[in-house]
């Protein structure tokens, strides 16, 4: 019997870097996810200043499906 996917039951965004030229190379938010089976992983970073992430939107997603939202996101910004 397959198990279940972990789901994220808690998420932490940042650090953001400091507002530009000083954060020129301060290192890109992460997104770091707690998952219901005791499991703890950065999933992601990501540029801030192309997309934006929210602890609820993560919340309650498996690890595969916040990657996903992530991909997303880019496209969306990519195309835009």
């Amino acid at each position: 019997m397959k198990r279940p996917e972990p789901i994220i039951v808690k998420c932490e965004i940042g650090p953001y870097p400091r507002p530009m030229p000083e954060g020129m190379f301060d290192p890109m938010p992460e997104v770091r996810a707690f998952f219901n089976n005791g499991e703890e992983k950065i999933l992601f970073d990501f540029f801030p200043d192309e997309i934006f992430f929210s602890e609820n939107e993560v919340i309650g997603l498996t690890e595969e499906e916040a990657k996903r939202l992530r991909t997303e996101k880019d496209i969306k910004f990519l195309q835009s």
